[in-house]
């Protein structure tokens, strides 16, 4: 099967996702700029998040194109991945409705943590598909962004209950780690 319908699929979904983020977004009561300050919270956590979905898709896209086929496993490690990213949402309004506290930012930090995990169960599904000596499992080789992102989570995910900044610290590092789409898939 062609990967273009499981791309269209997802493509829709993170477009979904992104919608229900922004909605979450309420303006503020007052007219003044004053009164936007209130929104500081939910605009950071929202920016966060839409630059974590962005990356995502970035990087699925790329995966994807480098992909040979698709089959059952792949469809369903496909799933697996969008029903993470689909919490991001819900942890996004929670952690920013609540002012970064530290149960919405461990919370946070456990999403960005199964979402990484879900990402790499794709892509070695993906590797087992088109085999071991694929150009895909070539350029994919250590991956070390992709090992050093779930322990960086992982860290965080505790270190929110103690000091929910330097939890924050960890995701926009992982963030920035990503920032730059993966190179290593867009030439092949």
């Amino acid at each position: 099967m062609p990967t273009s319908r499981l791309e269209a699929f997802s493509d829709g979904v993170l477009a979904i996702l992104i919608t229900i983020m922004v909605l979450e977004l309420r303006p503020p009561e007052g007219t003044e700029l004053v009164d936007l300050r209130h929104l500081k919270a939910d605009f950071l956590s929202y920016v966060l998040s839409f630059v974590y979905l962005g990356i995502y898709w970035n990087n699925h896209h790329n995966l994807f194109q480098a992909a040979k086929r698709v089959n059952g496993a792949i469809l369903w490690a496909n799933l697996y991945l969008l029903f993470w990213l689909s919490l991001f949402p819900f942890a996004t309004a929670w952690m920013g409705g609540r002012s970064f506290a530290e149960v919405p930012t461990a919370v946070y930090g456990f999403v960005t943590l199964m979402a990484a995990i879900a990402y790499y169960v794709l892509q070695r599904t993906i590797v087992r598909a088109d085999g071991p000596d694929s150009q895909l499992a070539g350029a994919l080789g250590n991956d070390l962004k992709g090992k050093v992102s779930p322990l960086i989570y992982l860290a965080c995910i505790p270190l929110a209950l103690v000091n929910r900044w330097i939890a924050v610290g960890g995701y926009i590092l992982v963030a920035l780690i990503w920032l730059v789409p993966d190179r290593r898939l867009r030439d092949l």
